[in-house]
């Protein structure tokens, strides 16, 4: 893995944990965080899904893709919910190039440039105070890292996982059942991930090397 692909993976991670707070608190008014998915290796970018809470059919769920690279910085977690609250928000025309599908959900490629992100709120400092104060930063990284999820079905959730096997190169999403012995599973998916016998291709998400069944574990 090169070290520009690293930042971006660390930056995805990052992401994901600022967002999971909004899958169940509103984002924007009524709507939620329903997936955070790593954007294929070319796009050095994110996507991040967006619906109603509870929902789950693909055609009422929109994506929207951000670049992650400004020069040689890189977007922050509270960058990239500040441009979401904006372009999900009123009137934006994209042109043709920028909007297409994946998943089964309408994709919109985001140009940064173009919008002007939204204010932080006093909610946010304080979301971000407190993480700070209940998870400190370590310098130790877990063996599988999450990048990004996906509500698939009520009982069914979407991992998308960067492990530091080197026998397992890019993403590795793990479908999971949220209920059950969570404690034991989180523990032992580092060594599940590279189980070939429950290891399939999904040719229509295109965020992942692999997907690793779990759901019966």
């Amino acid at each position: 893995m090169t070290d520009e692909h690293e930042e971006i993976v660390e930056q995805q991670a990052d992401i994901t944990g600022l967002l999971l707070h909004h899958v169940y608190a509103p984002l924007i008014e009524d709507q939620h965080v329903r997936g955070v998915l790593p954007g294929p290796p070319t796009t050095d970018a994110v996507r991040v899904v967006l619906g109603d809470r509870d929902e789950y059919a693909t055609d009422r769920l929109t994506a929207y893709e951000i670049p992650l690279r400004v020069d040689d910085e890189l977007r922050t977690p509270h960058d990239v919910a500040a441009l979401l609250r904006t372009v999900h928000t009123g009137t934006h025309i994209y042109p043709s190039d920028k909007v297409s599908s994946v998943m089964g959900m309408t994709l919109f490629t985001v140009d940064p440039t173009t919008v002007d992100p939204a204010p932080f709120t006093n909610d946010d400092w304080t979301l971000t105070l407190l993480r700070c104060l209940t998870s400190p930063s370590t310098e130790e990284s877990p063996q599988a890292r999450l990048c990004g999820f996906l509500f698939l079905a009520p009982d069914r959730l979407r991992l998308y996982l960067d492990s530091s096997d080197e026998a397992l190169p890019g993403v590795t999403a793990a479908d999971v059942r949220p209920g059950g012995a969570l404690t034991a599973l989180l523990a032992a998916l580092p060594s599940l991930l590279d189980e070939q016998w429950l290891t399939t291709i999904d040719a229509d998400d295109p965020h992942c090397s692999r997907v690793v069944d779990l759901t019966d574990w």
